[in-house]
């Protein structure tokens, strides 16, 4: 395990950006006093509610813990790091832990209540977790800050996390704000982690079709309670279910903004054991088509699918027939498939059978729907998009 003062040492300055966002007022100013809290049961308020007879505190940082001993003290360590001037909490709940998760974080009791950050911690001792997003909720429910900072507890957060988020958060209410992160052990998942640091303010939104998931990462979250409870809670499907990109999906169906803080604030760490491994391609699959036939495919007369591969003619068959009836061509770099003239659904009921042309890109026409991997090509795919003076999220979206 690396040292926690190596760890630190990865911060990436930058800008803050933002998405456009309403300004929303808050809650007066409160000042509660700083205590530890601590409940052995189950915590009964609606998810994310307040519980009521507890003065608000700034900040809540929501850790859901299942099976993380081995991480959790140098998760908690980091939390008592934060330069945050407000008031803050830690509201962690139990997933049914089988090691000795609860007892290491029974035993940083009086370093947080040094720290002055409250604590309460819930859970249960059924014979098998209840996933996730449970969790999760739990956690809100039995918290108190107007604002939710959430942290996985394999994770850790560099001091000004939550002071750098808070700020942005106090701006723009109605948003999920992310951060960039280090990942570890370094070199896993490089294209993904990449693509976590240099998309752009615009394709926060314009890229919530890929299949790397939310634009702003799950751990890296951070929101104010009133938009948790207008978007959540979240779903408590269990093992299997992507809560986050059900939340983040819904969140701008609610007109949420994205944001991004232009600093690493979170080392993010890959293994086995994630939870993430339990959702399947299909699963996450499904959800982005249904997702882009709602937001982008409702609102075109007509589209091109760019790929006339695998790929490509995959989306074609989970479409709907109404959205099918749009495809007006695949298109395509490579000769072999454009000299095959077009493609067949051999499935499709439709009588007769739809011929769908199969072009050269250069000869297709926007809008276009990209089922071409990002960061695969040497930046062939770029050079070939820019050629023809397109603009993301208007004459195309990438779906990859």
């Amino acid at each position: 395990m690396l040292a926690t003062v190596c760890i630190y040492t990865c911060v990436c300055f930058g800008l803050v950006v933002f998405s456009e966002l309403t300004l929303n007022g808050l809650d007066e100013d409160m000042n509660p006093p700083k205590r530890l809290r601590t409940t052995e049961d189950e915590a009964e308020t609606p998810p994310g509610g307040r519980v009521e007879g507890r003065s608000a505190v700034d900040v809540s940082i929501v850790i859901p813990v299942y099976n993380a001993s081995c991480w959790l003290d140098e998760c908690l360590q980091a939390v008592t790091n934060q330069d945050f001037t407000g008031t803050m909490e830690l509201s962690i709940f139990d997933d049914a832990s089988t090691d000795d998760s609860r007892k290491v974080v029974e035993g940083w009791r009086e370093r947080l209540e040094e720290r002055g950050i409250s604590f309460v911690i819930s859970g249960h001792n059924s014979a098998q977790p209840r996933g996730v997003g449970y969790a999760k909720n739990k956690a809100i429910s039995q918290s108190c800050g107007r604002f939710l900072c959430f942290q996985d507890a394999d994770d850790v957060m560099l001091p000004q996390r939550v002071r750098l988020q808070h700020e942005i958060s106090l701006l723009h209410p109605n948003s999920l704000i992310g951060c960039k992160v280090q990942r570890i052990p370094e070199g896993s998942t490089e294209r993904y982690t990449r693509w976590i640091n240099t998309i752009t303010q615009e394709q926060l939104i314009t890229q919530v079709f890929t299949s790397h998931g939310p634009t702003v990462i799950m751990p890296t979250w951070f929101c104010s309670r009133d938009w948790f409870l207008k978007v959540g809670p979240f779903n408590e499907g269990g093992k299997g279910i992507p809560e986050d990109l059900l939340f983040f999906y819904q969140s701008i169906r609610r007109g949420g903004g994205v944001a991004r803080v232009d600093e690493c604030l979170l080392v993010y760490r890959y293994h086995e054991k994630a939870a993430t491994h339990s959702v399947t391609e299909e699963t996450i699959w499904r959800l982005r088509v249904d997702f882009l036939q709602e937001r982008v495919l409702s609102q075109w007369e007509s589209f091109t699918i760019w790929n006339a591969g695998k790929q490509g003619r995959k989306l074609y068959r989970c479409l709907n027939p109404i959205n099918q009836k749009k495809v007006k061509a695949f298109c395509d770099v490579d000769e072999n498939k454009i000299q095959k003239g077009y493609y067949t659904y051999e499935e499709s009921k439709q009588r007769p059978k739809s011929k769908i042309p199969i072009l050269h890109y250069r000869d297709a026409s926007a809008p276009f729907i990209i089922c071409v991997k990002l960061d695969m090509t040497g930046g062939v795919l770029e050079e070939n998009l820019n050629s023809l003076q397109l603009k993301e999220g208007r004459d195309y979206y990438h779906f990859n």
